[in-house]
């Protein structure tokens, strides 16, 4: 009986490889065919060796970035820093996530079968049509789901999106969605005043999860001793226009900054480090939530944050040697033009064009394509600064990520720094949960394969 056994399952494994392979080793290949997609508004950089660090004197005396040649892998990366505009789309995105979800449970309590003309109705679960499921998801409806699980599939209860959600308080249709949004979503009517009623911005938050791959590859034990969940308070602190600045009136930012229309192609600030990571959990949950719909389409790996070799190697833009981003020693042109959002003269802030941040694509960008690697903002790595990091580090895709060290590396120099701050080697770091009006960030995506004719 066991020969037998064993005769089936080897005559499985031989036929199943293909029909017609006349018994030659051809692989097992894909149902669809892959090609590398650009991201939008992301460009692709080549990957390769630089030289990495300071190639010039030190002047700050800091010691902490020798010359050494470092090799990346190929990588995309956004054009421009993330703006106002993207960033409130995740911000919207989790706001209306909360509201419906809110509303898809009130719907429970009190929008019944017998009053289908209730105006909660519209936004009850959309429940899974289990008459025309596979097998797969009934057993997983039947088992899994409406546990408060990470890994359910959720196919029983889903938010029903094609429902616009009602804003204008004088058409909210009844005294549940009422009580959702004014007590739940506004802020208490004694913390209003000039008759408005503002969001109750501490209530949006994003929660992800995420296998940690470095300590699961070092360390044993279970893969669920490994996977990590995060919270995070996704709304960006409006407060830092006034809190990085004593004695200097910056209100208006602090009011409109965010907010308003006329800052939408602007880089977001008042992110700290784990909000834009949490940003790119969400931005590639959008993508692949989308290529899921679709048959055939293969996902996309993980947005992330650039590490500090990736975003040295991508502000150079393939120029060796290199002080900024525009290949020379210089912060202006032969024109006399700035060529970057900095503080060129003590106390003058507007000399340059702009005395805060400047549009997301503004000035010339580098070879790469991207703009604004030195100046306007800093922006968030993915990398724990370390003095020591480049003497231990690896000469192959170098890159430090320690939990346990909160100070990251940020990058670039900013529109309040002096000109030492946007040399393309030049180190800074700040706290991953500290905020401020002169950091932001972009995201990058890995390159699956080698790009031989970029």
């Amino acid at each position: 009986m066991k020969k037998l056994s064993l005769y089936i399952l080897l005559t499985t494994v031989i036929f199943s490889c293909g029909k017609n392979d006349k018994g030659e080793l051809v692989g097992i290949k894909s149902k669809s065919q892959w090609n590398a997609e650009k991201p939008y508004g992301m460009t692709l950089i080549p990957g390769g060796s630089f030289t990495m660090g300071k190639q010039d004197e030190d002047i700050s005396g800091a010691l902490n970035s020798p010359t050494r040649t470092v090799t990346v892998r190929p990588f995309y990366m956004d054009e421009t820093e993330i703006t106002n505009s993207e960033y409130k789309e995740f911000v919207f995105w989790v706001r209306d996530s909360i509201v419906r979800t809110q509303l898809a449970q009130m719907a429970e309590l009190y929008a019944t079968p017998d009053d289908p003309a209730s105006p909660l109705a519209a936004y009850q679960y959309r429940s899974a049509d289990t008459a025309n499921i596979s097998a797969y998801e009934k057993y997983m409806i039947e088992k899994y789901d409406g546990l408060d699980d990470a890994n359910s599939l959720g196919l029983s209860k889903r938010l029903d999106w094609s429902e616009d959600i009602i804003w204008d308080t004088a058409e909210f249709p009844d005294e549940y969605y009422t009580e959702i949004m004014v007590d739940s979503m506004f802020v208490p009517l004694e913390e209003s005043f000039n008759g408005q009623r503002m969001l109750k911005v501490e209530k949006l938050k994003y929660r992800y999860s995420y296998l940690d791959v470095e300590a699961a590859a070092r360390n044993k034990g279970s893969r669920k001793d490994f996977i990590r969940h995060e919270v995070v308070e996704v709304y960006p602190d409006t407060t830092v226009w006034v809190k990085d600045f004593n004695y200097s009136y910056n209100d208006p930012m602090h009011q409109d900054y965010f907010h308003h229309q006329a800052y939408e192609d602007y880089p977001v600030v008042g992110v700290d480090w784990y909000q834009a990571k949490a940003f790119c959990s969400w931005r590639t949950k959008k993508r692949n939530d989308y290529l899921n719909t679709k048959k055939n389409l293969s996902t996309v790996p993980h947005f992330r944050l650039a590490t500090e070799p990736e975003w040295e190697y991508a502000a150079r833009g393939g120029l060796e040697f290199s002080t900024y981003p525009w290949g020379g020693k210089y912060t202006t042109s032969d024109r006399g033009c700035f060529l970057a959002n900095f503080k060129p003269r003590r106390g003058d802030y507007a000399v340059d064009g702009a005395l805060y941040t400047v549009e997301a694509k503004s000035y010339n960008p580098n070879d790469y394509g991207l703009y604004n690697m030195a100046g306007n903002v800093s922006e968030w790595t993915n990398t724990a600064y370390n003095e020591a990091s480049y003497y231990l580090g690896s000469t192959m895709n170098p890159n430090v990520e320690d939990s346990k060290n909160h100070r990251k590396v940020i990058r670039g120099g900013s529109w309040k720094d002096v000109a030492y701050f946007l040399e393309v080697s030049t180190r800074d770091y700040e706290y991953a949960d500290s905020a401020r009006s002169y950091i932001g960030f972009r995201t990058a995506q890995d390159y699956l394969g080698t790009d031989l004719n970029p």
